[in-house]
């Protein structure tokens, strides 16, 4: 690029930071980007930022994605482009905004991790060996039984669960949708278990259904660590994290009701077409099952 393309990118940056106040973190991923684009330009012989057509901006991206590049990295990339042609045009200096039309290659959506039933039970019938363990519990059983996210699940006060009617209250989910949710028997009685200890040491004026020893609110992270912790004393190689319960809480429901729309309005999604990748998860475990045992699909053995 020549001397008024380079200096009009710096005039750029020095917009974004006095006048759009961005982050440093943001000025950089956006020098990141841009240089990658000075790059092409550089190698195709494109001196001015004017000179610049959509086709450039594809071959570009293009080839980007051909290097490795995530879908998400590369909208990232498209977007700091963009910002800056907006920035041109607004200056006069180009006349069109040649990134405004191109999209990223679509990223491989990527099937969500689960449990199967065994190793569900293995993981939630190991037994416990402290008071702080059989909130664990208690939380993990959670999990499973109700298809909470983590944050649904570190809010709970005890004003939403209604032991009584077996079931609780998701005051503010996704989107800040409120869900009426079941809770199965083996979660009852784990809560049941835990509710007289967390009594010892409350806080004043504690709400939460899952405190800490000192007697607060247990934090998102801090159930992060007891699962991973738990995973590791009971010698669970696999990483398990909170979400992978409620995937799988998700994916054993769908395959033993075959009923979509029930498993959608018991997760809180907002589209049938986020909960429609469990269907592609149920579909696997019955290709799996078709492959093992159907006399005609196992493959053959080749004979000389």
């Amino acid at each position: 690029m020549n001397a008024d393309a380079t200096q009009q990118l710096a005039d750029f940056f020095q917009h974004l930071q006095v006048e759009k106040r961005a982050s440093l973190h943001t000025i950089k991923s956006y020098q990141l980007d841009i240089k990658q684009l000075v790059a092409y330009c550089n190698t195709k012989t494109l001196t001015h930022w004017a000179d610049v057509q959509q086709i450039d901006i594809r071959a570009h991206i293009a080839s980007r994605h051909r290097q490795g590049m995530s879908s998400k990295s590369l909208q990232r990339e498209l977007s700091a482009i963009r910002s800056f042609y907006d920035f041109l045009l607004k200056n006069r200096l180009v006349e069109i905004n040649p990134a405004l039309y191109v999209k990223a290659p679509k990223q491989a959506r990527k099937l969500p991790k689960t449990l199967d039933v065994d190793q569900i039970t293995g993981l939630l019938e190991a037994g416990t060996s402290s008071v702080l363990e059989v909130r664990d519990v208690a939380m993990f059983e959670l999990f499973y039984s109700s298809g909470l996210r983590l944050s649904e699940l570190a809010s709970l006060d005890m004003t939403d669960l209604d032991l009584a009617d077996q079931s609780l209250l998701v005051r503010a989910g996704k989107g800040g949708k409120a869900r009426i949710l079941p809770i199965g028997s083996k979660a009852i009685t784990a809560i049941n278990q835990w509710l007289p200890l967390r009594l010892n040491g409350l806080a004043i004026g504690e709400t939460a259904v899952f405190t800490s020893n000192r007697g607060t609110r247990l934090g998102q992270r801090s159930i992060e660590l007891r699962l991973d912790q738990w995973c590791k004393k009971k010698g669970i190689i696999e990483h398990i994290h909170p979400h992978m319960l409620r995937h799988s809480f998700a994916s054993h429901l769908l395959e033993s009701s075959q009923d979509l729309s029930a498993v959608q309005e018991l997760l809180g999604h907002s589209s049938l077409s986020t909960t429609q990748i469990y269907t592609h998860l149920n579909f696997q475990h019955l290709a799996e099952v078709y492959d093992n045992a159907h006399p005609r699909a196992k493959k053959q053995v080749k004979t000389e």
